[in-house]
């Protein structure tokens, strides 16, 4: 980690003609500021009333440009955050001072921008001088507005709103904000278009103070990663930059708020005292508890305040006597952020695709080392590389004959070698055991002992007697094994065939066939099983793969469908959507509804599989705890009266060995449960990709169909049609809609060719005239529909 170091603090004075000279001054250092208040006559001759207050600060910005701002404040921050630091640059105060300007400044005018597309515009340069390394930039941008919180960049055509609320998550690597989309930006003018779209989706308001209050907290989060060109090391550094513009704090009897700008006012000042509380309990070392979840805001900026952080606060207040006592609660706010100590240091990581082929190259060395080790002593014979199928067939061979006897011993090589007999020991007693049970399969039905619902299945049918012999057996002579036929059975009628095949069908259907029945005695039940109950993961991935085919073979309707010689008359005013669309699921999107439909009710019947087998899951889990603690007393109890050895080997009692057994096949029967749920949740996602796939098409189909059904104009719908009067680049006189487009290009290119402030200005310019564009078209084509429906 790093070293500590406190939190910079600097007071930026908002210029104005009525400056309180007397009340205020600035020390000679530029690093002071004093408060002088007179005292109240009213409140008589012992009057202990404090008017003598001094602050010591990082700087003060007086009459200062947004140049000197930006170097004072956050050039440092915005370097060092390319070296792999962290870095929060916060503007704090009263509403109207002037954290916005400072912030963002004005986008109107390149001259007068703020820290925010400054330091935009410092990680571009900055990247450019390191050809030696590959550095993405990522973006972000937050609104939290009346302790909800919003993405301003979520009005981009790919990201759309989103459908569950966004919350704030705490993980190792620190606070992120699930939900929040995060845009990369490979260019300075890319980074602008999405700063200025941001700033346009801002909520503001006005009162008495200022006329373009912002009514709510944003941070703008610049995310970075570096990768070295050069050297093929698997580590790598990131950062995040947190510039936040907080909501000024507002006296509801200067300001008047009323309504809604009351309640937001409410809610910025309950905010901004939660952040006090946090940043007084940071500044007494002898706090253990930081109260960061009381707001959205503290918990949002949990790693900047006291964290992994390089801080710079910006205090923003008036020069006028008229809000002295504002000033002097901004000031100790400043004062009490330097008291906050943060620990930056260096963030590394390290890319798992790069390791892998670090060590890949390590591994290749090393093979090579061990090679010529061996052919200095004289063991070129062996291989490190890993058996291919001969070598496992002729160790499987070898192994076959050393349990037959032809083969006297095995020849051991390396340690490869070795593991592979044993793995072909165990797939030759495998085999082994499985051919033998098939014998006995093949002769005999099996029924398991504890098997109570079998048992008593043969009983009922007459096979085995109540002491558990098979029927004509006689004592001491195995007569009559195996089970008749129910044809050879003499008095057995129709009954007692249906009362024998309800239990076997039943047992056939329990999983892992404890107790199988005789392929050939039993053809009918195993027919009537398949007719029945058809195999659940092989026929369900066919359903779902027809199903896809299905539903992505459906062909798109065609515009003027259906085509009918007299169309129907179009009601004066649209029917609602909702009405409209029951109408659209019943006629021209039936066929896309009922896939739907059969879509989603296979997924509902996964997802109750699912159910049912997480609950089996648990409660095996909570059978083997039980059989655990039980073994584990057993344990402790043989530990006490002491241990038993024979020859080497722990002597246990039947009650011991009994609850490792059962403990044995509950852990094989939940690891038989829970494969079975990872394929229910496979199945669980591509049924459910299936139906937002249906649903996007047929929510498609239907806007299709009631924009020609109920918006489009029908002369359009004539004109667009195959020979109408539209032509491929051709648009009607009477359509056409006047952006100012043209204008807005010759402004461009002028603004190409003489720039007062120089050619840096280009990317910010043209992201701003792009902006602009977009937005008019889209409220000149609100206005169109609007029209449309009066």
């Amino acid at each position: 980690m790093g070293t500590r170091k406190k939190v910079h603090a600097f007071v930026r004075v908002k210029p104005t003609d009525d400056f309180a000279h007397e009340m205020i001054r600035y020390g000679d250092d530029k690093r002071s500021i004093d408060i002088h208040l007179k005292k109240d006559i009213r409140r008589g001759v012992v009057n202990n009333q404090q008017i003598d207050w001094s602050f010591k600060l990082d700087g003060v910005l007086h009459d200062a440009s947004q140049d000197l701002v930006y170097e004072t404040v956050a050039k440092d921050v915005v370097s060092q955050a390319l070296n792999g630091y962290n870095g929060t640059i916060m503007c704090y105060g009263q509403t109207g001072a002037g954290k916005t300007y400072t912030m963002t400044g004005a986008t109107e005018n390149y001259k007068h921008r703020g820290i925010l597309p400054r330091a935009l515009q410092q990680v571009f340069r900055m990247i450019e001088e390191r050809p030696t390394h590959a550095i993405t930039v990522r973006v972000s941008y937050l609104e939290i507005y009346n302790e909800s919180l919003f993405d301003l960049l979520s009005t981009l055509p790919y990201v759309g709103p989103s459908v569950t609320p966004m919350t704030i998550v705490e993980n190792p690597q620190g606070v992120f904000i699930k939900g929040l989309s995060v845009h990369l930006t490979s260019q300075e003018e890319d980074a602008f278009s999405l700063l200025f779209e941001g700033e346009t989706n801002r909520i503001i308001a006005s009162h008495t103070m200022n006329k373009n209050s912002s009514r709510s907290h944003c941070i703008f989060t610049i995310y970075l990663e570096a990768h070295s060109r050069t050297l093929s090391e698997e580590k790598y550094i990131t950062s995040k930059i947190n510039l936040v513009d907080l909501a000024g704090s507002e006296r509801l009897g200067k300001s008047g708020s009323e309504g809604r700008v009351l309640k937001e006012a409410t809610y910025i000042n309950k905010s901004l005292s939660f952040l006090e509380q946090a940043i007084i309990a940071l500044g007494d070392q002898k706090r253990d508890h930081i109260p960061f979840r009381q707001c959205k805001l503290t918990h949002a900026l949990k790693d900047s305040l006291g964290g992994n952080c390089n801080m710079v606060l910006v205090t923003n207040i008036y020069g006028e006597a008229a809000q002295l006592e504002e000033t002097l609660s901004s000031l100790r706010f400043a004062s009490r952020m330097k008291l906050v100590t943060t620990e930056p240091a260096i963030n590394e990581k390290y890319d798992a695709e790069r390791m892998v082929k670090n060590l890949e190259k390590e591994l290749a060395l090393l093979k090579q080392e061990l090679a010529i080790h061996d052919s200095l002593t004289n063991r070129t014979f062996v291989t490190y590389e890993a058996m291919d199928e001969i070598q496992i067939a002729e160790i499987n061979s070898q192994v076959r004959r050393y349990l037959e006897g032809t083969l006297d011993e095995i020849d051991i090589i390396n340690l490869r070698q070795i593991k592979e007999v044993f793995n072909q020991f165990r797939v030759v007693l495998s085999q082994q055991e499985q051919e033998v049970e098939s014998t006995l399969r093949r002769k005999y039905t099996l029924i398991d002992r504890n098997d109570f619902a079998a048992i008593s299945a043969v009983q009922k049918a007459g096979l085995v007697d109540v002491d558990g012999h098979l029927v004509g057996e006689p004592e001491g002579q195995n007569f009559g094994l195996g089970v008749a036929p129910f044809s050879t059975k003499p008095g057995k009628k129709a009954k007692s065939k249906k009362t024998f095949k309800e239990p076997l069908s039943s047992l056939a259907r329990k999983e892992g066939a404890s107790s199988p029945v005789n392929g050939k005695d039993l053809d009918y039940v195993s027919t009537s099983k398949t007719q029945l109950v058809p195999s659940s993961k092989d026929g369900d991935v066919k359903d779902m793969l027809s199903r896809d085919r299905e539903t992505s073979s459906i062909e798109p309707l065609p515009s003027d469908f259906p085509k009918e010689e007299l169309r129907p008359i179009r009601p004066d005013t649209p029917p609602s959507k909702p009405v409209a669309f029951e109408e659209f699921k019943n006629e021209r999107g039936s066929e896309i509804n009922r896939i739907f439909k059969e879509n989603k009710s296979i997924l509902n019947e996964r997802r109750k599989r699912a159910s049912e087998t997480t609950q089996r899951i648990n409660a095996i889990k909570r059978e083997i705890d039980v059989t655990k603690e039980a073994l584990d007393f057993q344990k402790s109890l043989r530990e006490k009266q002491g241990e038993y050895e024979n020859k080497g080997l722990m002597i246990i009692d039947e009650e011991e060995f009994l609850l490792i057994l059962k403990l044995k096949d509950l852990k094989k029967q939940y690891r038989s449960e829970y494969q079975d749920l990872r394929d229910l949740r496979a199945e669980i996602q591509y049924c459910q990709h299936l139906v937002d796939q249906c649903r996007h098409r047929l929510l498609m189909e239907f806007d299709i169909w009631y924009n020609e059904s109920f918006v489009i104009p029908e002369d359009m719908q004539m004109a667009l049609k195959p020979g109408g009067s539209i032509r491929p680049g051709m648009v009607p006189v009477n359509r056409i809609v006047s952006l100012g487009e043209d204008d807005q290009d010759k402004f461009s290119q002028l603004q190409q060719r003489v720039l007062p402030e120089g050619p840096d200005s280009i990317s910010f310019y043209n992201a701003k005239v792009k902006t602009e564009q977009k937005h008019n078209y889209l409220k000149t084509m609100m206005g169109l529909q609007q029209a449309h429906r009066k």
